[in-house]
């Protein structure tokens, strides 16, 4: 036979109900204890009955009203009421009578807040926290990170729970908050010099090994944060959060084999997530394994149907393989939910080009353009796509303004030496060619990939030759 394990407490507070009820109508002489109010009371502020709750707590200080516990409850029931110097004035009384309970403060303290007054709640809770010991101290200095969490202090925050782990090395609670705080302050160095200090003292601790791996891997110390990621799961094996971390850590230092390892563990421990396979994907990709990149990134665009950038990825790998045709068809899809991206444009442009689809490639070099003109990437791109289909009186017309929006990097002087010489201008393509070698000698090689023919001009040869002689005196 199942029982319900709150039945009796539930016998308990209608019979207590009951007597109250009697009681306020003078229909019971029946004595209520200062325990059975506080249930009465708790009762009506778990229905979130407040009224009643009042009700209750003002009957029950016509029998206690030296119950610094009754006061308190008073208090929260005002300040939940939004009458807040209602409950300061009976903070203060209740404090008369017992100045040792910790809600006391916690409570000035939500006053204080409402009332806008930050100073005074973190000058009360400062006198406090210097009062007690122990738990109640701990559960202050979190009162007091919350109150500086609020006002946007959060160095003071990460001292809080720095204060805290001192007290209490172990605290699950302010291991777990500081990790975050650590990073967001960028207090790597503390973090670390706390961490080794607690380990010293609790080498089981697994968090405390996260927290110092992640203050590691903050201040780009991959090596060692992987080494303290590993003492972390081997105190606790289905720590996924190392292992993703640790796969994190992996990738950064180019160890893609053991980063794979890593996150095919957070698969097996947590609930897949499209962030951990398109991590998975991007290593493969990097090992140019582009099959199994291409799974998992598929595997992630099942997860996040609207996430372009995996469709692009996609595409990348079948254009890694030469896989133009397949590579379109997933352009497409991520140019249908963001149409204007350049590097999506640019991609299908080049797809395009290499199936001999020149006006496709055009147009879609043209949007990038467009679309970022002070961009160098979208201008080489359709420079050298008119270029190669011999368009050269409109690729002069690009270079020009091209090197208008980008300032006249010396990428275009070339291109522009380039056109020049294509259109049986030698004598100002050799003016630009030199321009471009005193300019940048060193990407001659541009100008090579666009038209590797050219150096099978001897005049170009020799202008090449002669700046190469003029740097070297």
């Amino acid at each position: 036979m199942i029982t319900d394990p709150y039945q009796n407490d539930k016998e308990d507070i209608i019979e207590l109900l009951k007597h109250y009820n009697n009681l306020r109508y003078g229909k019971s002489a029946v004595f209520l204890e200062e325990e059975s109010f506080e249930k009465i009371i708790d009762y009506y502020d778990d229905q979130e009955d407040y009224t009643k709750a009042l009700e209750a707590v003002e009957t029950s200080l016509e029998y206690f009203p030296f119950s610094s516990s009754l006061l308190l409850r008073k208090a929260n029931i005002l300040l939940i009421s939004r009458k807040y110097h209602e409950a300061l004035e009976v903070l203060e009384k209740a404090e008369m009578f017992d100045g040792t309970d910790v809600n006391l403060y916690i409570l000035k303290t939500d006053a204080y807040l409402a009332l806008d007054k930050q100073e005074r709640a973190v000058e009360l809770l400062e006198e406090a926290i210097a009062r007690f010991e122990g738990e109640e101290k701990i559960e202050l200095l979190f009162e007091l990170a919350d109150v500086y969490d609020d006002y946007e202090e959060f160095e003071k925050v990460f001292d809080c729970l720095h204060m805290i782990l001192q007290e209490d090395p172990t605290n699950q609670e302010a291991l777990y908050k500081i990790c975050f705080w650590t990073d967001f302050t960028g207090r790597n160095e503390e973090s670390i010099r706390l961490h080794l200090n607690i380990i010293d003292e609790h080498p089981y601790n697994e968090l405390a090994w996260f927290n110092l791996a992640a203050a590691y891997q903050g201040l780009k110390l991959y090596e060692k944060a992987i080494d303290a990621y590993q003492y972390a799961i081997v105190i606790d094996e289905k720590f996924d959060y190392a292992y993703r971390n640790m796969g994190d850590a992996y990738i950064r230092i180019r160890k893609y084999h053991e980063a794979i390892e890593a996150l095919e563990k957070v698969l097996e421990l947590s609930k897949p997530e499209e962030v951990i396979y398109e991590a998975i994907g991007h290593c493969y990709d990097r090992l140019k394994n582009f099959a199994q990149a291409r799974f998992h990134y598929r595997k992630a665009s099942h997860m996040s149907p609207d996430d372009s950038k995996l469709h692009y990825k996609i595409a990348c790998t079948y254009y890694n393989e030469e896989h133009w045709v397949s590579a379109s068809k997933h352009l497409e899809a991520a140019l249908k939910i963001h149409q204007l991206q350049t590097e999506y444009n640019l991609l299908m442009g080049e797809c395009k080009l290499k199936l001999g689809l020149i006006k496709d490639a055009i147009t879609y070099f043209t949007t990038v353009v467009r679309a970022k003109p002070k961009n160098s990437a979208g201008w080489e791109a359709l420079i050298r796509c008119l270029y190669q289909a011999e368009y050269y009186e409109e690729a002069y017309d690009q270079v020009l303004a091209a090197l208008e929006y980008t300032h006249q990097k010396p990428l275009f002087i070339y291109y522009l030496a380039a056109v020049l010489l294509a259109m049986g201008k030698p004598k100002e393509a050799f003016l630009y060619l030199e321009e471009a070698l005193r300019a940048a000698p060193r990407s001659l090689n541009k100008l090579l990939a666009l038209d590797s023919a050219i150096l099978q001009n001897n005049a170009v040869i020799e202008v090449i030759a002669r700046n190469k002689r003029k740097r070297s005196k």
